[in-house]
C-alpha cells in the first residue's frame, strides 16, 4: 500500500532543497489528515519558519469564495443567475452578459490585467488604490473590445468576478468583506480566514507568508520588485482575489462544503456542472477538463468527480482540489517565486499524483536534466535573430553565445524583455529554468509547442 505521506514530505523536501518550493500542503481522506507539512521561511530575512498554521494569499483560489456568496443571493432570492448584470451596473456597455456568464468566465468581459496601466496610473497619480467599485468606471473608460458575443467561448476574466463581488456588496447592502466573513468564514468556522488587502491597509496577521520574488539572484517582496512592485496597485479589488488562510482552514471548508452546511449540496451539483457555451457544446480545455462556478471541472475514471483551482499572483502558487466522489482534499500554498519550474511542476504534479494514488515523477531541475559535456558544434548555426510568431505567450527574439553556453533574448506576452539560457536536454533541444518550454533548433529555424520561428535572412 502507498505510504502517501513518507511519499508527499519527501517531494515536498526534494522541492524545497532545489529552491522551488517554500509553503505549506496538507491532504486528508474522509476527513483525516493523511500528510501535513511546512518547509521555508515566511520572512525575507530567512528567520521566521513557516508553520502548517502559516496564513497564505489564495489568489484566485479565492474564486470559489465568490461563487458561494452569489449561491447564497440565489437562495434569498436577491439575484438570479440570468439576470443580466447591466440591470445593476446600466453603465457598463456589454449588454447580454448574465450573472452565469461572469461565473463560468463565458461573459466576453475583458480581463482588467489586459489594461493593467489603468490602475497603475491612479496608483502613481494619485497615490491611492483604486477600490472595487471602481471596476465599472474602469470599463467605461477603457470600452475595450470583449472577448466575444456572450457564452459564445471560454475567456478567463478576473473583472468577471470582480464585477460579481459589486454585486454581492450592492444586494448585501454590506461590504463584501464583511459577507464573506459573516456568510462563510464564521459559520465554517475558519477562523484564521479572512479578505483583506496587506499591501493597502497593512497585514493583519502575525503568522503571514510574505510573497516574494526573485530579483538580481536574491528574493524581495512582490511591493519592491521593480518588474512586480505595481502589484500593490491592484489591491483594492475584490472577488478574483484577496483571501487569506492556512491549511488547516481550507480543509474545514471542504468539510463543510461536504456537509452541505454552508453551500447546500444541491447549490454545489449546479456549481460543479461544466458550463455549455450558446453553440450546445460543453466547454473544455485542451486537457478535457471544464469550469463550473468558481471551479475547475474534471472527471478521472477511478476516482469519479473533481473539482479544483489554481492561483497565481508574483510570488503566490495555491492550489486546492476536493475529490467529490472519494472524499480526498488537497491543499498547497506558497509564498516564494520558484528558482526552477521544473521542480516547481514537479511538486504540485507530484503531490497530486500521490493524492491520486499514482507514482510520482523525481523532482529534477533543468540541470539536472540537463545533458552533461553537449557537443556544442552545432551551436553557433543557432544563433542569429528569429521571426516573432503572432498570439505567442513567448517569443524568442535572438539566439547568441556567451562564455561557451547558448543564451536567449526573448519577450513575453507583455512585451517585456529577458534573457536566459538553454539548457541542453536532448539532440538540437533546449529548455530553461524559468518555463516548461522546449525549443528545438531545426535548419534555419526554432520549434517550440507547435509554433516554427524561422531564422532571419540577414543574422
Amino acid at each position: 500500500m502507498m505510504d502517501k505521506k513518507t511519499m508527499m514530505e519527501k517531494i515536498a523536501r526534494e522541492a524545497y532543497e532545489r529552491g522551488s518550493f517554500t509553503g505549506a500542503w496538507l491532504y486528508a481522506e474522509n476527513g483525516e489528515i493523511v500528510s501535513k507539512g511546512a518547509v521555508g521561511f515566511r520572512d525575507l530575512a530567512d528567520t521566521l519558519p513557516i508553520t502548517e498554521a502559516s496564513i497564505f494569499q489564495l489568489a484566485s483560489v479565492s474564486k470559489q469564495f465568490t461563487a458561494a456568496a452569489v449561491m447564497l443571493l440565489v437562495r434569498d432570492g436577491k439575484l438570479g443567475l440570468e439576470d443580466e448584470i447591466t440591470k445593476y451596473f446600466p453603465e457598463i456597455p456589454y449588454p447580454g452578459v448574465t450573472v452565469r456568464h461572469l461565473l463560468t468566465h463565458t461573459g466576453g468581459v475583458p480581463d482588467y490585467f489586459d489594461d493593467a496601466d489603468w490602475f497603475i496610473r491612479i496608483w502613481h497619480d494619485e497615490h491611492r488604490v483604486p477600490g472595487n467599485d471602481e471596476i465599472l468606471r474602469f470599463l467605461q473608460e477603457t470600452k475595450a473590445e470583449p472577448y466575444g458575443a456572450p457564452g459564445e467561448k471560454f475567456e478567463y476574466s478576473n473583472t468577471g468576478y470582480n464585477l460579481l463581488a459589486l454585486l454581492v456588496e450592492r444586494l448585501s447592502g454590506i461590504p463584501y468583506e464583511e459577507f464573506l466573513q459573516k456568510n462563510i468564514f464564521e459559520p465554517a468556522g475558519m477562523t484564521s480566514t479572512r479578505c483583506c488587502h496587506i499591501r493597502r491597509d497593512g497585514i493583519p496577521f502575525d503568522n503571514y507568508a510574505q510573497a516574494a520574488v526573485i530579483e538580481d539572484g536574491k528574493f524581495v517582496a512582490d511591493t519592491d520588485s521593480e518588474e512586480d512592485g505595481d502589484v500593490t496597485a491592484f489591491d483594492g479589488l475584490n472577488g478574483d482575489d484577496y483571501v487569506y488562510t492556512n491549511i488547516f482552514d481550507m480543509l474545514k471548508w471542504d468539510r463543510v462544503l461536504r456537509e452541505g452546511s454552508v453551500i447546500t449540496l444541491e447549490e454545489q451539483q449546479t456549481m460543479y456542472t461544466p458550463v455549455t457555451l450558446s453553440n450546445g457544446e460543453t466547454y473544455a480545455d485542451e486537457d478535457g477538463d471544464g469550469y463550473g462556478f468558481g471551479w475547475g471541472v474534471s472527471r478521472d475514471e477511478e476516482l469519479g468527480l473533481i473539482v479544483s483551482h489554481s492561483g497565481g499572483m508574483p510570488g503566490v502558487h495555491t492550489w486546492f482540489a476536493r475529490f467529490i466522489d472519494t472524499d480526498r482534499v488537497l491543499v498547497i500554498l506558497c509564498c516564494r517565486e520558484e528558482e526552477d519550474a521544473r521542480a516547481h511542476w514537479g511538486l504540485f504534479s507530484g503531490l497530486r499524483d500521490i493524492a491520486k494514488g499514482k507514482e510520482p515523477k523525481l523532482i529534477e531541475t533543468i540541470e539536472e536534466l540537463a545533458v552533461k559535456d553537449p557537443d556544442k558544434s552545432k551551436w553557433e548555426s543557432f544563433c542569429g535573430k528569429y521571426e516573432h510568431p503572432e498570439d505567442c505567450d513567448l517569443i524568442i527574439d535572438e539566439v547568441f553565445m556567451k562564455d561557451g553556453e547558448l543564451y536567449a533574448n526573448a519577450l513575453d506576452e507583455d512585451g517585456d524583455g529577458m534573457t536566459f539560457r538553454l539548457y541542453p536536454i536532448g539532440e538540437n533541444e533546449f529548455g530553461r529554468k524559468g518555463g516548461m518550454l522546449v525549443l528545438k533548433f531545426g535548419d534555419g529555424c526554432l520549434m517550440m509547442d507547435d509554433i516554427t520561428c524561422k531564422k532571419l535572412e540577414d543574422s
